[in-house]
């Protein structure tokens, strides 16, 4: 599955088999659902710096190059190779980079945040969806793992078994909810709804406490789904419901059945039902679809961006409309900076900062997942000023934490990266952005599993259970015996010109 043409993809290649093994990608990686963009001069100023910085203290500490990387220090250091090819984005100093004692204990005092990861996945044995092994397989010179780039990658490693290791131990994330995406052929559903809460429940069992939530996804327009809708409420009784509006994000050609959030005739019942049975988070995909996307299926553009979120907020201020990605469009990273130094916007994910402002409502919230992921990499500046304009304009407590892991990984590099990230200071002054601040201080403590905690009610008696349950035991030992902690993105790149 994938929407590239032939002439497409001979342009691209694996990043296992092309790109140095940086834990931060050296270029820009994508799934086959877009064609990546080229390396820029700026990444392969990064990949010059991160070789040599990498070099050195691998030298200094007595490892090599690709054992260094796997470590706190190797994370801190391609960070400092960040902030000399962009400018200082990220908070890491060049004494982290060379002392793994001050790297290793910076790790461990952060390692109890409080992390909420509302965005996250795995497949349904059996699956027919195949491209993203390739995607793994990919991982292992992309830099963000590795260690992936040692082994083969099989279908099995985005299976449950995979997603427990990286989701609970790979990572400092405590608590996820396991998503999924619907389809117009039913093999093609990542999970099922019931494959979904049957997995919550194996993880919440095997811990001991209230690890795992889970979506149930509603499909308006599908044969009988109204009918499911109820089962899922009466039955499977799930955390939130999740809808696309694009219809079949994965077999976008199949797409029958695209709608609207604010669609009276259509969706407005179900919103009714959600609210009766005290469901009241409404977690939508937008964006994310970029114009090379859109210049193969135009027809489904206008269900893709954020235009019908206002009315829908408005008139149901009962329900929270939570939005995924953050509506970010996605497209060429040099285009969307320019354009936001030009016009002080970035598309979609403006426009859904507006919403409150312009419209009264305060139910509209924003998910950061691949929003964050996409351009940190690629431009750390645009990922900042996209975090600066959902906290101006929704607030800093309806900006959510997620990843859509593991389709990119375990979160910890995410994790990592946001807990570093700062607006620069002239662009705070420009733009009226507030700093990020510290990586445990308020503003990331509420977007990393604060305003989550929130909006699904998970009780600070549940936090305190997670300290001592099953997980915590088992994470422990597998931190000091275990193969260590991973951080990945997958896809293809472009081949050299």
């Amino acid at each position: 599955m994938g929407f590239l043409s032939d002439d497409e993809l001979s342009r691209l290649s694996p990043a296992a088999q092309s790109l140095y093994p940086s834990p931060i990608p050296v270029q820009s990686v994508s799934s086959d659902e877009f064609m990546p963009p080229p390396q820029t001069a700026k990444q392969r100023e990064f990949e010059l710096r991160v070789k040599e910085i990498g070099s050195r203290l691998a030298r200094h500490q007595g490892l090599s190059r690709r054992a260094f990387f796997r470590t706190a220090s190797g994370m801190a250091a391609a960070f400092l190779a960040m902030n000399e090819t962009y400018g200082p984005v990220f908070g890491v100093s060049q004494a982290e980079a060379a002392t793994p004692e001050l790297a290793n204990a910076r790790a461990k005092a952060l390692s109890g945040q409080f992390i909420m990861d509302m965005h996250t996945h795995f497949l349904r044995t059996g699956t027919r969806i195949k491209s993203f092994i390739n995607q793994r397989n990919a991982v292992g010179k992309a830099g963000w793992n590795a260690a992936l780039g040692e082994k083969e990658q099989t279908i099995d490693d985005l299976m449950f078994q995979n997603y427990m290791k990286e989701i609970y131990f790979d990572s400092d994330t405590k608590v996820a909810c396991i998503s999924g995406a619907p389809s117009e052929v039913p093999d093609d559903w990542f999970l099922t709804n019931e494959m979904k809460a049957s997995a919550r429940s194996i993880i919440n069992r095997l811990s001991g406490s209230r690890r795992a939530m889970s979506h149930a996804i509603f499909t308006p327009g599908y044969d009988g789904w109204m009918e499911q809708v109820d089962r899922a409420i009466e039955i499977l009784k799930p955390d939130s419901f999740k809808g696309y509006t694009i219809g079949d994000n994965t077999n976008k050609d199949l797409s029958k059945h695209p709608w609207n959030l604010d669609d009276e005739k259509l969706v407005y019942p179900a919103y009714e039902k959600f609210q009766k049975a005290g469901l009241k988070n409404v977690c939508i995909h937008k964006g994310l679809f970029p114009p090379s996307v859109e210049k193969q299926f135009p027809h489904l553009l206008p269900y893709c961006d954020v235009r019908d979120v206002a009315k829908a907020a408005k008139d149901w201020p009962g329900l929270n409309f939570i939005i995924y990605h953050g509506g970010y469009r996605l497209g060429p990273v040099g285009d969307a900076w320019a354009n936001f130094e030009k016009t002080g916007r970035v598309d979609w994910v403006s426009d859904l900062a507006d919403i409150p402002a312009k419209h009264g409502v305060k139910n509209v919230y924003a998910d950061v997942g691949q929003l964050f992921a996409q351009t940190t990499i690629a431009e750390p500046r645009l990922a900042a000023v996209m975090m600066g304009i959902l906290i101006k304009g929704l607030g800093a407590d309806h900006v959510c934490w997620g990843t859509d892991a593991i389709w990119t990984g375990a979160p910890q590099w995410q994790i990592e990266s946001l807990r570093r990230l700062e607006i620069p200071l002239e662009l705070q002054k420009k733009y009226g952005f507030k700093p990020l601040g510290p990586a445990d201080g308020p503003v990331k403590n509420a977007i990393f599993g604060g305003n989550n905690a929130r909006l699904y009610n998970y009780k600070p008696q549940q936090r305190a259970e997670l300290a001592n349950d099953q997980f915590a035991m088992h994470k422990d030992y597998y931190d000091k015996h275990g193969e260590g902690r991973t951080n990945m993105a997958y896809g293809y790149v472009q081949k050299d010109a």
